[in-house]
């Protein structure tokens, strides 16, 4: 394939990226496909896509994890970590700042639903924090920031893993989706290690959401 082929087919995952997942994030469920089955299969779908598109994305965005393991372990976990404290503080100060906020925070937990914390558990570790990376950062921050200056590919990266979050309405959820893009971003582009990203978000995930809620 072409690179402006490739282009092509980039913008139009790009484009299929934030419909299915702005839709899903708005219709939260339907029926029993509820948010967490519904986020998987969007994950499992975009990166299927992009790896049948792109031959070379996923083997290489795998291949990261046979070297250093330890030491990306260890960043994985520490950055992980810190994350989490700066969202600890945020709902701290977002409480004092925005008569909202604990009402939009309690808001992106009730996407927890009727789902059990062990199926949550589940798809975080096994699907949904690695979906993540691999699309967001492995993928699609990979491939603009070859088309542009890596910055720049840095930048709208994070612009539209932010934007998808945006019809909630939920001004706290975006804010968070933010800073997590912009946290991720940055540690994509500066270290360039799929497998750090996705250890600190799978740890980060399973924290916020099921160990220690900040809400």
């Amino acid at each position: 394939m072409t690179m402006t082929k490739k282009s092509g087919a980039l913008i139009l995952i790009i484009l299929f990226a934030l419909s299915s997942f702005s839709v899903m994030f708005v219709m939260q469920e339907i029926g029993k496909f509820d948010f967490w089955w519904w986020m998987s299969a969007n994950l499992v779908m975009i990166i299927g896509i992009s790896a049948l598109i792109f031959r070379k994305y996923l083997p290489s965005a795998l291949a990261d994890f046979s070297s250093n393991f330890p030491k990306k372990l260890m960043w994985g976990l520490l950055s992980a970590v810190f994350l989490y404290l700066v969202f600890f503080a945020g709902n701290f100060f977002s409480n004092i700042l925005f008569s909202t906020a604990d009402i939009e925070i309690s808001g992106i937990y009730d996407f927890k639903g009727d789902a059990s914390k062990l199926r949550i558990f589940a798809l975080l570790l096994l699907v949904i924090g690695p979906g993540e990376e691999l699309f967001w950062r492995g993928f699609l921050q990979h491939q603009l920031m070859r088309r542009f200056k890596p910055v720049y590919g840095f930048i709208i990266a994070t612009l539209l893993y932010t934007l998808v979050h945006v019809l909630t309405g939920n001004f706290m959820l975006v804010m968070a989706a933010m800073v997590a893009g912009l946290f991720w971003g940055w540690m994509y582009y500066r270290f360039k290690s799929i497998a750090v990203n996705i250890i600190s978000h799978v740890v980060w995930d399973i924290t916020i959401f099921l160990i220690l809620p900040i809400s």
